[in-house]
């Protein structure tokens, strides 16, 4: 019988084989092992089946089924490697946006519905992050809960995930137009004051925060409002950009505000005694305009 030799050791033509079955077998096990613990999934080969992830300085780790959950969405779209992904300096996968929100963002996607704690002032914030991760269910589901309300942008266009929501305009509510003037004034004959025009120092604007909103949108000045939040709130610290009276009825009557009442105070009804130099404060005038819908 022929002999084999290698590494001076003596084999039979039946070892050989046996041993040549014993590795075969070897590299099976070991190839069925790697699958058994493979960490990836169909489609997705860059991405282990749970993911770390670093949002805005907030570190979160989920499923990868999580964050493909929406398969329309721009998650989806990262993390099935149809769209880059940034890196920070330990590896893992970083995203540019609010961490702190990024909560809500995660168990819409693992529930399919999001609920939003009492109290919750950050409404308009999530609707952003949810119109940029591609998620229209989520900032309908935000407006829904928090009934807020659809304001168009200032070129009388909705966003198309959006349209899905009564639009502005259908709630009703009080608003009150405030202003305080005085008018122009020249030489006139017998030396009485000559009334050239108005002058409106500032005209304000009183009523519950959404609906201000809606109303004069872009013309709406909020610098002296201190309470920045909840859209439900009443505030009496807006006024306009501008000072054209008529302007502002014209926006209240297009978004369907009737004028239901108004006061005023006379020029110069404060019964003290103006100096013939100070025709300013002789035709100063305070007036109220209550609008309802």
């Amino acid at each position: 019988m022929s002999q084999y030799r290698s590494n001076n050791n003596n084999y039979s033509p039946n070892q050989v084989n046996l041993k040549s079955m014993s590795l075969a077998s070897s590299s099976s096990d070991v190839k069925v092992d790697m699958m058994a613990n493979n960490t990836e999934v169909e489609g997705t080969t860059r991405f282990p089946l749970v993911v770390e992830l670093n949002v805005g300085g907030h570190l979160y780790t989920t499923a990868l089924s999580t964050l493909t959950s929406q398969s329309n969405s721009k998650l989806a779209r990262m993390f099935t490697g149809q769209q880059s992904l940034m890196h920070d300096s330990r590896g893992r996968n970083f995203i540019d946006r609010d961490g702190q929100l990024f909560r809500y963002i995660l168990d819409y996607l693992r529930n399919s519905i999001i609920l939003l704690p009492d109290g919750f002032a950050e409404g308009e914030r999530l609707i952003h992050e949810a119109n940029f991760f591609d998620l229209p269910g989520l900032a309908t589901s935000v407006r829904q809960q928090l009934k807020l309300p659809i304001v168009p942008s200032s070129n009388g266009t909705v966003d198309e995930e959006l349209k899905t929501m009564p639009l502005a305009g259908t709630t009703g509510g009080t608003i009150i137009l405030g202003y305080r003037g005085t008018f122009a004034y020249g030489s006139g004959r017998d030396g009485l004051s000559d009334i050239k025009f108005r002058k409106v120092n500032r005209i304000l604007v009183c009523g519950k925060v959404y609906l201000c909103k809606e109303v004069f949108r872009d013309d709406l000045n909020e610098s002296r409002d201190p309470d920045r939040g909840h859209l439900e709130r009443y505030t009496s610290r807006y006024f306009l950009k501008h000072t054209y009276l008529e302007q502002a009825f014209d926006m209240l009557q297009a978004a369907k505000f009737t004028l239901i009442t108004c006061c005023a105070s006379s020029a110069n009804s404060s019964g003290n005694t103006i100096r013939s130099d100070d025709d300013d404060h002789r035709w100063s005038h305070y007036n109220e305009f209550v609008f309802q819908r």
